[in-house]
């Protein structure tokens, strides 16, 4: 978990502790929104992110009014754009952190499995 928090930290410029509930709000949208049997493989082979999504999951998750309203109308990507941005990340920076975490899903997961779970989850593939 250390190495995937510091390698996204550092390549996406933000603190190892904004990084790693990032991730895992990330990880926690995907685990919602994608198709169930390829994202669990791949949360499953990342190393340490089964514990990010069990800490992080439901952060932020459709809190307050705004997230109601985002909830309602599918929330989706731009539900989950929002709580990051609320964290006080910048779509640059969520832009960073999308491309980073899918590209140590990759290595640990494979190309298949990872774009089986992008192409899942309507709107996602723009931002990786």
């Amino acid at each position: 978990m250390t190495d995937l928090v510091n390698r996204v930290a550092e390549n996406v410029g933000i603190d190892a502790a904004t990084a790693e509930k990032a991730i895992g709000m990330m990880l926690g949208f995907l685990q919602r929104e994608a198709a169930d049997g390829p994202v669990a493989q791949m949360i499953e082979a990342i190393p340490g992110a089964s514990d990010l999504v069990a800490q992080y999951n439901g952060e932020g998750a459709g809190g307050g009014l705004l997230g109601g309203l985002m909830n309602a109308m599918g929330g989706g990507v731009m539900a989950l754009g929002q709580q990051l941005m609320s964290e006080g990340l910048g779509m640059g920076e969520i832009t960073g952190l999308a491309k980073e975490t899918i590209a140590v899903a990759r290595e640990y997961a494979g190309d298949a499995v990872v774009d089986e779970v992008v192409g899942s989850v309507p709107g996602l593939s723009q931002f990786v």
